[in-house]
């Protein structure tokens, strides 16, 4: 039994990474205007980010079509793999895990296996790397699948952003929630619930204030859980703060595996610049 990994790029995997892992990365598409970018492929995140600043109107995503995924099974099956698990973004913000899970009951060539991440961005790739490394040592779904599920269950996720405009503007987040945010000029503290839906956390009035609180959460964490930790910290064009928290998250945490992500543009649509976000969860290496 040969075992394929799918991702797509909202897991903002590095191609090195991916390739060591055997990981197929699938782009997300971002649209300015009538000009359409694949992530990763087209766009690095810095020529998005200049296209961001300049653009008149926010852009838009379009997730990955079945047309390209079947055309990756294709050529996994060509390949010799006799089946596939896919880590997808989350159902909680897009359609595609549901309408995958519809299509793949016509895929003859391949089995798929269909898994919702529930997350985004480093929680998406811990998953997608735990699968890929399982499979390189002969395992299959039958045993990756269960193992995706007790990594996806110990994971904790704060997401801060500068500005809720962005993800109002693009559905993410209740009118309500954005204006109350904005209004007060805090530093909205967001995460993902059980549904994968991005949910209110708390509030801080400082990116150090959201570092503290965090801090706190992640203490109370590594507390609780005998299993090796993974943190990994994740930013949208801030790299100063980024190093300032996983400066902070070492000098807190010494024997926690730290790992560091840019937020994909596929995100960083919704969230805008200089949002910063922390991962934390049992390592998938460890796993």
């Amino acid at each position: 039994m040969k075992t394929a990994v799918i991702t797509d790029s909202a897991s903002y995997l590095d191609p090195k990474v991916a390739a060591q892992y055997k990981i197929k990365v699938l782009p997300i598409t971002i649209i300015f205007g009538t000009t359409q970018y694949r992530t990763v492929l087209d766009i690095t995140s810095r020529e998005f980010l200049e296209k961001l600043a300049a653009a008149d109107q926010l852009p838009t995503t379009a997730q990955v079509t079945m047309q390209q995924m079947q055309t990756a099974f294709d050529e996994l099956s060509a390949a010799g793999y006799d089946e596939v698990i896919c880590v997808n973004l989350s159902s909680g913000i897009t359609s595609f895990y549901e309408n995958l899970v519809a299509y793949s009951r016509t895929v003859t060539n391949i089995k798929v296996y269909p898994f919702d991440s529930k997350i985004a961005s480093a929680g998406e790739a811990d998953l997608a790397l735990l699968a890929g490394s399982m499979a390189l040592e002969g395992e299959n779904a039958k045993t990756i699948m269960p193992r995706l599920v007790e990594l996806r269950d110990s994971i904790n996720v704060c997401l801060v952003v500068d500005s809720l405009d962005h993800l109002l503007r693009t559905g993410r987040i209740s009118s309500t929630s954005a204006f109350v945010g904005n209004l007060l000029k805090i530093k909205p503290m967001l995460t993902f619930d059980d549904a994968g839906k991005i949910v209110p956390l708390e509030k801080a009035r400082t990116m150090k204030q959201a570092l503290a609180k965090i801090l706190d959460r992640i203490d109370q964490t590594v507390t609780d859980s005998d299993s090796q930790m993974r943190v990994s910290i994740v930013n949208a064009d801030n790299p100063k703060v980024s190093h300032e928290w996983v400066a902070a998250i070492k000098a807190r945490f010494p024997n926690v595996a730290v790992s560091t992500y840019e937020i994909s543009p596929a995100i960083t649509v919704h969230t805008g610049e200089k949002a910063m976000g922390v991962v934390w969860d049992k390592d998938w290496e460890a796993l």
